[in-house]
C-alpha cells in the first residue's frame, strides 16, 4: 500500500535501525543520539553546540538537550570559549575520552553487521541515496 511513500518507508527503516543502534549503545548507558553526539565531541573537542547540531542535522535545542544529558553523565563539559566569552565550547571529560575507542569499535561492528544483512551494494546505495534526499530537502 505504501511501497512508494518516502515518509512511511523512511520512518519504518528508522525504527528498525534505531533498535539495532540502541542495543549497541545500551552497554555504555547511552541512547544512539547521545552516542553520536559524544562521537562528535570526541572528534572535535571545543566544538559549539551549534556545530554539533549542524554536524548531525538536528535542531539546536535538541543538541543542547543531548549535551546536557551527557554533561549529567559526566562525559562532556562546557568551557567558556577563549575567543568569545559568550560562547561555550564542549569538551569530553576523562570518562568521555575513555569511551572513544569502545564506542568506535561498537559502531564499526554494528555497521559491519548491517552491511552484511543488507548486502554491501544495497547498503552503500541506500546510505548515499538517503544522504542525497536529506541534502535536497534541507
Amino acid at each position: 500500500m505504501f511501497d512508494h511513500c518516502l515518509y512511511f518507508n523512511s520512518s519504518a527503516l528508522a525504527r528498525l535501525v534505531e533498535r539495532e543502534w540502541a542495543a549497541v549503545y545500551a552497554p555504555f548507558g547511552l541512547t544512539p543520539a547521545q552516542g553520536f553526539v559524544l562521537r562528535v565531541v570526541l572528534a572535535t573537542p571545543g566544538c559549539l553546540s551549534s556545530q554539533v547540531a549542524d554536524t548531525l542535522g538536528i535542531a539546536r535545542p535538541t543538541a543542547t538537550r543531548l549535551l546536557d544529558s551527557l554533561s549529567e553523565k559526566q562525559l562532556v563539559e562546557r568551557r567558556q570559549a577563549e575567543s568569545d566569552g559568550r560562547e561555550w565550547g564542549v569538551y569530553p571529560t576523562r570518562s568521555g575520552k575513555a569511551l572513544d575507542r569502545p564506542i568506535k569499535e561498537a559502531s564499526a561492528e554494528i555497521a559491519k553487521s548491517l552491511r552484511t544483512k543488507v548486502g554491501p551494494a544495497l547498503f552503500e546505495s541506500a546510505v548515499s541515496s538517503m544522504h542525497g534526499v536529506r541534502k535536497a530537502l534541507s
